[in-house]
């Protein structure tokens, strides 16, 4: 039962693809004129003149002459088989343009998620268990801040901090001597000595929301019938809120991790400027601003798979860890 649950989940997520490429693609479609339109203009504000016959020839080079559905269906042909296309302002493949920031971002994102749930999960099962407690006031004031406080000021705080008391080097992910080097160990340690603050910057906000949900969900488990059952039975106290009451409780965890990866990357932005991150944020702000049609859609695309796999990751777990899921 189980096994074709996860194989309708797999199979659902294919058409799942198509649609939400095709959103992507009329969502970088939509904005009046297109690549060379923007360039164009930027030419004429600094005083040079591009000739109209120039410009039309390199529409119909590129196909942005096409229609809409024939754009579309040579884009997502060439992504099916790995070719993102061309982008206009850098002159590059856009595969090359994307694979290291899309990397990092992913791997900054699951660091941040493994770092947010392992901070969340005791503080809200804490908060949970001492209701009302001098400990529960605290976290919940210090929860409240940490929401209320926007992330690239966390990030000039922090960035402060760490040169100021600690000597830290706190611009980008990588040492000057890294920034351009192959992968080596020592490189994947430097990343390691850098992506801390980044890491805490942008789980602050997530980390104080998930304590509050989880501290709401197993107050509700708390108090029901089952618990008192099995407190009855003589099982003691951790063993019977980990065993019980925290497994159901932890579905609003589980489900974060459809929505978590996308967020993170996209959600970023302001924050990878500040500290100067080599993410996809950055680069997909400045794709939109220039209206370069196909980087920006390989990123929106990628973001939107992310969320399918995410989505799909979450229904599997939740599948595993609830036993009140029907798999029909």
């Amino acid at each position: 039962m189980l096994l074709n649950y996860i194989l309708r989940r797999i199979l659902w997520a294919i058409p799942f693809f198509f649609a939400v490429s095709l959103i992507a693609f009329a969502l970088i479609s939509a904005p009046p004129g297109d690549y060379l339109t923007t360039f164009a203009a930027t030419l004429a504000q600094s005083g040079d003149m591009v000739d109209q016959a120039r410009l039309d020839a390199l529409r119909e080079r590129y196909g942005l002459d096409q229609p809409f559905l024939i754009k579309y269906w040579r884009w997502i042909s060439g992504v099916i088989q790995g070719d993102f296309g061309i982008s206009f302002e850098w002159q590059q493949p856009v595969s090359q343009l994307i694979g290291e920031r899309m990397a990092l971002s992913v791997t900054l994102a699951l660091a941040t998620l493994i770092f947010t749930w392992a901070v969340a999960l005791p503080i809200g099962i804490y908060s949970a268990v001492r209701k009302y407690s001098v400990g529960d006031y605290v976290i919940t004031a210090v929860g409240f801040i940490g929401l209320a406080t926007p992330n690239f000021l966390v990030a000039l705080v922090l960035m402060y901090i760490a040169v100021v008391h600690f000597g830290a080097d706190v611009s980008g992910l990588f040492s000057p001597e890294y920034q351009d080097a192959p992968w080596s160990w020592a490189k994947l340690a430097d990343l390691a000595s850098h992506i801390w603050i980044p890491v805490i910057i942008l789980g602050t906000s997530a980390t104080a929301s998930l304590v509050r949900i989880m501290r709401a969900n197993l107050l509700d488990e708390l108090h029901k019938p089952y618990v008192t059952t099995a407190r009855a039975k003589g099982l003691s106290e951790f063993h019977l809120i980990m065993k019980y009451p925290v497994r159901l409780a932890l579905n609003p965890f589980v489900s974060t991790i459809g929505w978590a990866f996308p967020q993170l990357i996209s959600g970023a932005v302001i924050t990878a400027f500040v500290l100067s991150l080599p993410t996809a944020g950055p680069m997909l702000l400045q794709a939109l601003l220039a209206q370069d049609m196909y980087l920006a859609g390989a990123f929106i695309l990628l973001l939107c798979c992310l969320s399918i796999v995410g989505m799909l990751v979450s229904d599997i777990l939740l599948a595993l860890i609830d036993p009140r899921i029907r798999y029909r």
